[in-house]
């Protein structure tokens, strides 16, 4: 890819200069990281070239390397080592699913896995710096990493057609150096985001508005079966408990599909809807963009809208959306699914009115047969898949987008998008077959939905990070929230959340660069769902269910949802703290997942219990581990929390001791930052931490720190300013929602007022509580702690 410099691109990236010495260096046969072997035993093909970029902190002096390899003869796809990797630990993202990446730990190169996106090699005490080895695109062909023989690690190139070969490669690995792992892996995507020139970093991207929403997805209410009625009760039923969504997502179910034996009418309410079992949908293909039966049949009544907008449309989805917009005041945004090929298995091939398709019968590599078998990958490749040809693939989505934002949908989710590698032996292999596709996806959401109104799925695989968020912000990084283990072990009801929970923290590591972590809904009434409904509450992305219909608990998601149906959003995304980058907590049966956030005052650790089943290497699948499925303890300080990353860092400069409030004990521990506290968690159990520094008062020694409301599970998130008086001893607190305010405080406060009007309070146990109301809006209420 040639490289992409703007005058942006510039502002963050400057040109190496000649007198920086190299982090990364090929010496003979061993690679070395600040003069410390990583690699060694190097073939003689490999090529290293340092990065001509380097960032504009020039205190870092941190210079990456290009890799890259000379082969004998042109080929389509290269096994290629690059060194061997011995007794260095390295924790690594791998695809499990052709769809779905994961974490992997090792110390050598026989330990890695099939299809590794990134990989992070430890640092040691002698001065070795972590090390991030990226496998990248080079012009047609595309990178990953895998085990090979004797410890090596390999390098797998490949375009994805036996038609596109090459044989001398200069830059399909990056390599990158950094004392914090964090930096390291943002810094070393700035370097490929102008190396490349292909994608946008999140950072330069806002994700969509439904973030900040509670949200209703309609797939685990009502699979394939979702209809207008269904949706309006299950939006009602949520409104009048408490918990007004923001964001309805109409789920699979909606379009008009038809298996390739299926007569092709117009008028007999057929269009694919007999087919709900699970699967029976997917070798299924579009037959028009616009909705099926269910949804074209709904006739607005004139006592079903309040709105005195004219009514452009009185039947039809358009109607719908209008009227439950109308309905329900706090729905903003409704969005609905497709794939990205248009459904499960394309668009049909003859069909008036559809865009010139052909069906194509997926080839898996040999990597992809490595993945885990998914009956959605058996479903698509047994039955092929209506192609709609790159030149063309603007129609499909301009076709289809175009209707939707006329009926006033906002947004979609597309899933099942990595497919095309699958497809490409006849359209010039992978990248420039998902170029195509990503530029047309790309230009049509600019176009209909604000440019961003997308959530991708089914997207973890580098193709996408590097091609096609140029303009999405918003992914899934986890594998789908499985109510039960569709493999019938009765055990996944719990094994299978601790690894939805692993997947998301540690795929947000690689994946938070390019698009906003999305941690996918959950049930409220699930066995675990309090479990999941802590990790949402932290995570820094959308908070989302899919509950049935009726079937709510609604005390769990007050503790999420404001009366508004906005919700308490951290500042950042959640990531694993650097103790546990290195380690397993799913099947070792002693590393518990840690994982820390930013909210605009305070930290916030998540500790989980998930150890009992995950990826088995010799079977192939996530498989139950219930022999590590016990009472797991761990210790944690307020060093876990990395307060210097994040969109917005919070100073602790000065700050001598933290206060801890343990939200599922309710009790407070004042720590200073060297000081650690020991956890202990039953299997798929949890707690919270609000980690808040302690602030002094000077003029009366008066310690004081905030914590939040505590009926909220992101209690620290509802702290939306801080404003200290050392003239006054007064301390004044916007908080945003109602409910138990509490805050640590040295001594007792003289009065107590909120909005100007002194209110009743208490103090024990060093903290003061306050009932602060819903203020009728959405502004944020104002605390007063006069001492």
């Amino acid at each position: 890819m040639a490289p992409s410099l703007s005058k942006n691109a510039l502002d963050v990236m400057g040109l190496l200069d000649s007198n920086i010495p190299l982090s990364i260096t090929l010496e003979g046969s061993n690679f070395l990281a600040n003069n410390h072997p990583i690699l060694t035993e190097v073939p003689i093909n490999i090529i290293a070239t340092p990065s001509p970029f380097i960032t504009s902190d020039k205190t870092k002096n941190t210079v990456g390397c290009f890799v890259g390899f000379d082969a004998d003869e042109p080929k389509s796809r290269h096994v290629v080592p690059i060194g061997k990797l011995k007794n260095i630990r390295f924790m690594s993202i791998f695809r499990f699913k052709v769809w779905w990446t994961t974490h992997w730990i090792g110390s050598n190169g026989k330990d890695i896995e099939t299809e590794t996106q990134m990989m992070i090699l430890d640092k040691n005490d002698s001065g070795r710096p972590y090390v991030l080895l990226l496998p990248l695109l080079e012009a047609p062909f595309r990178a990953s990493l895998e085990h090979g023989d004797d410890d090596y690690v390999d390098m797998c190139v490949e375009s994805g057609s036996t038609r596109v070969c090459g044989s001398s490669f200069r830059s399909c690995l990056y390599m990158h150096v950094g004392d914090d792992p964090f930096g390291l892996v943002k810094e070393a995507m700035k370097v490929i985001r102008f190396h490349l020139g292909t994608f946008k970093l999140l950072d330069e991207k806002n994700p969509p508005d439904i973030v900040e929403k509670f949200g209703w997805c309609t797939w685990d209410a009502f699979y394939l079966k979702v209809h207008p009625k269904g949706v309006w009760e299950g939006v009602k039923g949520l409104v009048e408990g408490g918990c007004p969504p923001g964001m309805v997502l109409i789920d699979d179910g909606w379009q008009s599909i038809s298996h390739d034996d299926d007569p092709i009418t117009y008028d007999d309410h057929q269009e694919g809807m007999n087919r709900t079992a699970a699967g029976e949908q997917m070798p299924c293909r579009l037959i028009k963009f616009e909705e099926n039966f269910k949804f074209r049949d709904y006739k607005s009544s004139p006592s079903s809208s309040s709105s005195t907008t004219p009514k452009v449309f009185n039947k039809g989805m358009g109607a719908f959306i209008r009227d439950l917009k109308d309905e329900f005041s706090s729905v903003e945004h409704v969005y609905v699914w497709h794939a990205l090929c248009g459904y499960w298995g394309g668009v049909r091939p003859n069909v008036c009115g559809m865009p010139k398709s052909r069906v194509i019968t997926p080839k898996l590599s040999q990597g992809l047969q490595m993945t885990m078998e998914d009956l959605a990958v058996e479903k698509i490749v047994n039955n092929g898949v209506g192609l709609v040809p790159p030149e063309l693939v603007h129609k499909l989505y301009e076709g289809l987008h175009s209707h939707l934002a006329s009926m006033g949908i906002d947004g979609v989710k597309v899933d099942v998008i990595h497919l095309l590698e699958m497809l490409s032996e006849e359209y010039g292999g992978r990248v420039e077959l998902a170029k195509a596709y990503y530029k047309a996806l790309t230009a049509s959401v600019r176009k209909h939905f604000k440019g961003n109104g997308v959530i991708a799925s089914m997207e973890h695989c580098n193709d996408f990070m590097f091609l096609g968020t140029e303009a999405i912000a918003l992914g899934r990084v986890g594998d789908d929230f499985w109510c039960t283990d569709p493999s019938g072990d009765p055990n996944g009801t719990y094994w299978l959340q601790g690894c939805h929970m692993v997947h998301c923290a540690y795929n947000s590591l690689w994946m938070g660069n390019f698009i906003h972590p999305d941690w996918d809904m959950f049930q409220s009434t699930h066995p675990c769902a309090e479990f999941h409904a802590a990790s949402r509450a932290i995570s820094g992305g959308p908070i989302y269910v899919s509950d049935s219909v009726g079937k709510h608990n609604f005390k769990l998601l007050k503790s999420l949802v404001l009366p508004d149906g906005s919700i308490l959003r951290c500042q950042y995304y959640a990531l694993p703290t650097r103790d546990c980058l290195f380690e397993d907590p799913l099947h070792d049966g002693k590393t518990m997942l840690k994982i820390w956030n930013l909210n605009k005052y305070t930290g916030v650790l998540g500790i989980f219990n998930c150890q009992g089943g995950g990826w088995c290497p010799q079977s192939r699948r996530n498989k139950s581990a219930s022999q590590f499925s016990h009472l797991v303890t761990c210790v944690t300080s307020p060093k876990d929390i990395e307060w210097n990353n994040g969109k917005h860092p919070i100073s602790t400069k000065g700050v001598d001791v933290f206060a801890i409030y343990m939200l599922q004990e309710k009790k407070l521990k004042l720590l200073k930052s060297s000081e650690i506290m020991e956890i202990s968690l039953e299997p798929f159990c949890f707690e919270l931490l609000i980690v808040s520094p302690v602030t002094v008062l000077s003029k009366k020694i008066i310690q004081f720190a905030p914590i939040g409301l505590v009926n909220m599970l992101n209690t620290g998130g509802a702290i939306q300013s801080l404003e200290f008086d050392d003239d006054e001893t007064l301390v004044r607190v916007g908080v945003k929602g109602s409910g138990e305010m509490r805050v640590f405080a040295s001594e007792k406060p003289m009065s107590c007022k909120i909005d100007g009007v002194v209110v009743e309070f208490s103090y024990e146990d060093k903290m003061v509580k306050v009932q602060v109301p819903w203020p009728n809006s959405s502004r944020s209420s104002l605390v007063e702690y006069s001492f």
